[in-house]
């Protein structure tokens, strides 16, 4: 894929054992005259591993995520999990008053995302983010554990060397810059070589953290199996991936209710954790918080509104061992009137049963197939126009678009005491794609009502935005694109693709014959920054490829509004699935730009 290439940027240098001297030198925590850390000490005993803090045995009972600390506190939690580190000093304070502990994630470069860890620069420049990050927090009475990395190893086999001596390398400065505290890393399961690398070979690796779903209540077997010795932190945890559930006849995920997902969480506690004394020291249930990740409620232990699912419920009375006194509604898989699958414009009825007065909201998305997603940032799913035609009581009658393709039918139950319920139905509208009428627009001043979705992030996008904004005024209409990048290095993109979030393994996209270009308005905020345009992204090798795959590169922007365009004549416009994309190279200073009237003329 050409806008995929993009170079792995970093000059090569010799920097290694020097390099980590140097970082080390002259900031040992002891150093630190105005310490209020607690100390943490992992100790192992007859009967097994332990945390010490502050001198008392701690069992880790937290979630991974800082949407409403107080909340969780309230919940009987004792700790929460960030992910990364930056600006994190107001979420350690919050943590601390509410009588939370923090494990403190540092991140560490993917190479699905653009970091080499063959780059010997990339590498000591993530190394010196490390000791920033230890020296900035490590006195924070917050703090409980160091965790280096959060599945910076792939999801394949795990046995990228170098990878392995990058993560404990900067275990090892941690351990110097901060005995005080623990060193952990988070895997993707423990399959292929983790397990030997962990445990054997990163020596400055304390803690195992294990990321576990569907196979968490088998984990403790497992890590037999593979020799583990360290002690482990079920660091994720909850219902089943949308990659591990069961499927319909055309491969959409079906969702468990949230009230089936409450039991799930606690079977993997039970089994993971709570059965396993001596060995794991504890965990953080995924995620205390709202996430678009496969569909817009497959994780999130509340709503986007903050409302509490059933698995708050249940990790409430295992962490404080009472019952929620005013339990989130149950609810019932959707019945629908007739088959899953349906032509164009057909209506049906959807049915679902709840225990409690509640107030539903009913709502049909179009379907992601990106079910694969690692965690990274996906964008609020959009709903569509009109479809609910009435609803009552518990039932509603849903008209399906006339455009063949794959959506989801959800159902929101809240009632009124900030607690809530959630289930959906994968639906099909049979039919081929149709084509379109001039102009075609990817983007004019909404995302809502577009034919594509900017779904297809790629490269660095923990350090991407993407939004509507009337910030510096629009080239036409009330609102442009805004894009900031804040990486240091690297590349960041983002494809608009139907369906949204398909890689090409589902039908769909737009015949757009006829069309002579595409065409776009772009702006720098000050001019130079460096971007590349294109049509099309998914090659041949796919089951569902673009039918032509076109760009523009080596544009250098102004601080003006400037009209770009993309030849298209004699282009095969049968099948375009990727709308638009755009890629950016980080130049260690935030890059910013604006987008404005996308379209497809004649």
């Amino acid at each position: 894929m050409p806008l995929e290439r993009l170079a792995r940027l970093g000059h090569r240098t010799l920097l290694g054992a020097m390099a980590f001297a140097i970082l080390a030198q002259g900031v040992s925590a002891t150093e630190s005259a105005a310490s209020t850390a607690i100390p943490v000490v992992l100790t192992e005993t007859d009967s097994g591993w332990q945390l010490l803090r502050g001198g008392e045995n701690y069992f880790i009972k937290g979630a991974g995520g800082d949407a409403d600390i107080e909340a969780l506190a309230a919940l009987g939690a004792n700790s929460l999990r960030l992910w990364g580190a930056d600006d994190i000093g107001d979420t350690l304070d919050a943590a601390h008053a509410a009588g939370l502990s923090v494990t403190v994630g540092i991140w560490l470069g993917h190479e699905r995302h653009g970091f080499d860890y063959s780059d010997e620069q990339m590498v000591a420049d993530q190394l010196a983010r490390v000791r920033e990050t230890v020296i900035e927090y490590r006195d924070h009475p917050a703090l409980l554990i160091w965790s280096l990395g959060n599945e910076m190893e792939g999801f394949e086999a795990g046995d990228n060397p170098k990878i392995w001596n990058a993560v404990n390398e900067a275990a090892a400065l941690v351990k110097q810059l901060d005995p005080h505290h623990p060193t952990m890393t988070v895997t993707a399961e423990i399959g292929g070589e983790r397990v030997r690398y962990v445990h054997e070979v990163c020596d400055a690796i304390d803690i195992h953290g294990i990321n576990s779903y569907g196979g968490a209540p088998s984990l403790a077997e497992r890590l037999d199996a593979a020799g583990a010795t360290k002690p482990y932190i079920l660091t994720e945890f909850g219902p089943r991936g949308a990659w591990e559930a069961p499927q319909t006849s055309w491969g959409a995920a079906l969702e468990p209710t949230s009230s089936e997902k409450a039991d799930h969480y606690a079977i993997a506690y039970q089994r993971a954790i709570a059965s396993q004394p001596g060995r794991a020291l504890g965990g953080y249930a995924f995620t205390w918080g709202h996430k678009v990740e496969a569909t817009d409620t497959w994780f999130g232990m509340l709503l986007r509104d903050g409302a509490l699912l059933a698995s708050s419920d249940r990790m409430q009375e295992i962490w404080s061992g009472k019952p929620a006194a005013y339990p989130a509604p149950s609810i019932s898989p959707i019945e629908l009137s007739t088959s899953s699958e349906l032509k164009p414009g057909s209506t049906l009825t959807a049915t679902v049963d709840i225990d409690a007065a509640v107030e539903l909201e009913w709502v049909l998305y179009p379907e992601t197939a990106d079910y694969l997603t690692g965690g990274d940032y996906r964008p609020a799913l959009i709903a569509v126009d009109d479809a609910i035609v009435d609803a009552q009581e518990n039932r509603a009658r849903v008209r399906v678009p006339d455009e063949p393709g794959f959506y989801r039918l959800a159902v929101y139950a809240r009632d009124g005491n900030g607690k809530a319920a959630t289930a959906n139905v994968p639906i099909r509208v049979l039919g081929e794609h149709a084509a379109v009428q001039f102009p075609v627009y990817v983007f004019e001043d909404e995302f809502a009502g577009m034919p594509w979705a900017p779904s297809g992030w790629m490269g660095d996008t923990e350090s991407l935005e993407l939004s509507v904004t009337n910030d510096g005024g629009a080239h036409s209409g009330a609102r442009a694109l805004k894009v900031r990048y804040e990486g240091l290095f690297g590349w960041a993109a983002v494809a608009w693709q139907h369906p949204a979030n398909d890689w090409g393994e589902l039908p769909g996209g737009f015949d757009l014959t006829g069309a002579g270009k595409l065409q776009l308005w772009a702006r720098g905020e000050y001019g130079g920054e460096r971007v590349k345009f294109g049509v099309g992204l998914l090659e041949a090798d796919r089951p569902y490829p673009d039918s032509t795959i076109r760009e523009i590169t080596d544009i250098v922007l102004t601080d003006q509004w400037t009209r770009y365009e993309i030849p298209l004549n004699k282009q095969d416009l049968s099948q375009i699935k990727t709308g638009f994309v755009f890629a950016l190279e980080g130049r260690r200073t935030p890059v910013t730009f604006y987008l404005d009237r996308i379209r497809y003329v004649r």
